[in-house]
């Protein structure tokens, strides 16, 4: 029995370990062997593009959305625009078409999805209207520099890159202590999709702004999201998923901790299907780093909600055995205090912040396995208003 409980303990902290700091660190002693790979680009390629804005109930952002992205810098006689709303209530929709009215210039169409179920749902409707070679999608409330578009096609150099995503950058990190936790986290993760992607294949994207060829396209199920879908969708078909992160967006993150659960819990909606969502995954000899990749960036992460439960519980049962289970134990308990005494005081210090902020990312994955449990997950939400 007290073997048992050791593996589990054992195996569980490696999970937490490998997640948090074992994977970013062996991913940047991989990267020395692949420091004199760059990323390829061609600027004379101008394919035809469609910029598809999904939206629902967007009229605070909207306008400035259409005006960002009038502004992109692409040959007009080759990019279109189209607004996809999601059964938009409030004023989105009629924002959206006195912008066309005014200008007839620019070649802006309004899809309209009369039923609500959803991001991917409505991307699924309106890319059936897009005659363009490529797709170019974004969010509402992520405002793009005027070269996104050029950047992203210039890197689609060869035919096996299926997908690019672009640089999320938030813009008020300094707005509270959970924006800059958010924009840590950011920061390191890109370290690690800029490897990847110089090695072989990103294992995620991110919805602000991201890239993929018409033809090539795939209705994923409501319930999924592009972020998470995409890459691995093309990894498996020997296609490669990259980040160009020249290509940038612009987004503020959650000022407030209880819109960043939300964000977080609704990005855990199908969280138990993509620990191993394709058994082909394991295939290391077909798919070579992808594999290596997934389990140390997704894998891992998607199990911490579990792996904190049972490394808790193991040392809690183990502490009176040797004294290094002991200190363990007195470990995993200070860290929680911590994050406590940051949820109790609202202490400005850093360190608590991203404790607190880490746990309430745990606490997120809980609520998303509960939701799946109970059958209450679903392909919608609703926004975070501190993001707009």
């Amino acid at each position: 029995m007290v073997i048992f409980i050791k593996i589990l303990f054992y195996i569980s902290g490696f999970i937490i370990f490998w997640a948090m700091i074992g994977y970013p660190v062996s991913l940047k002693l991989i990267d020395r062997f692949y420091k004199s790979r760059e990323l390829e680009k061609d600027y004379n390629y101008q394919p035809t593009v469609t910029v598809m804005v999904v939206a629902h109930n967007e009229e605070k952002v909207i306008l400035e959305k259409l005006n960002n992205i009038l502004e992109i810098d692409y040959p007009k006689d080759k990019i279109e625009f189209l607004i996809a709303s999601d059964n938009s209530t409030d004023q989105t929709n009629n924002i959206v078409r006195e912008f066309i009215e005014r200008h007839p210039e620019a070649k802006i169409r309004l899809y309209e999805v009369k039923t609500r179920k959803g991001k991917t749902n409505a991307q699924n409707e309106a890319q059936k209207t897009v005659t363009t070679e490529y797709l170019v999608m974004t969010d509402a409330n992520s405002m793009l520099d005027r070269n996104a578009v050029k950047e992203l096609m210039a890197a689609f150099t060869s035919d096996d890159i299926a997908y690019i995503c672009g640089k999320l950058s938030i813009v008020n990190r300094q707005a509270s202590d959970v924006s800059d936790s958010e924009a840590a986290y950011w920061d390191r993760d890109l370290v690690s999709r800029e490897i990847e992607a110089r090695i072989q294949t990103i294992t995620a994207g991110n919805g602000a702004l991201y890239a993929c060829r018409n033809r090539d396209y795939y209705d994923f199920d409501p319930i999924e999201c592009h972020d998470s879908s995409m890459p691995l969708y093309y990894a498996l078909e020997g296609k490669r998923a990259i980040c160009n992160h020249d290509a940038v967006a612009y987004e503020k993150a959650g000022e407030v901790i209880e819109d960043e659960f939300k964000r977080k819990v609704r990005m855990n909606r199908t969280i138990l299907e993509v620990i191993l969502p394709d058994i082909r995954i394991l295939n290391v000899f077909k798919y070579r780093w992808f594999s290596y990749f997934y389990f140390g960036h997704r894998t891992c992460r998607y199990l911490l909600w579990i792996a904190h439960l049972v490394v808790l519980m193991s040392n809690i049962f183990l502490a009176s055995n040797s004294w290094f289970y002991g200190a363990t134990l007195t470990g995993q308990l200070l860290f929680y205090l911590l994050a406590l005494i940051k949820m109790l005081t609202n202490s400005n210090n850093r360190i608590l912040a991203i404790i607190y902020y880490y746990c309430v990312t745990i606490a997120s994955q809980w609520v998303g396995v509960y939701n799946i449990l109970t059958g209450k997950s679903k392909p919608f939400w609703e926004k975070a208003e501190s993001t707009r």
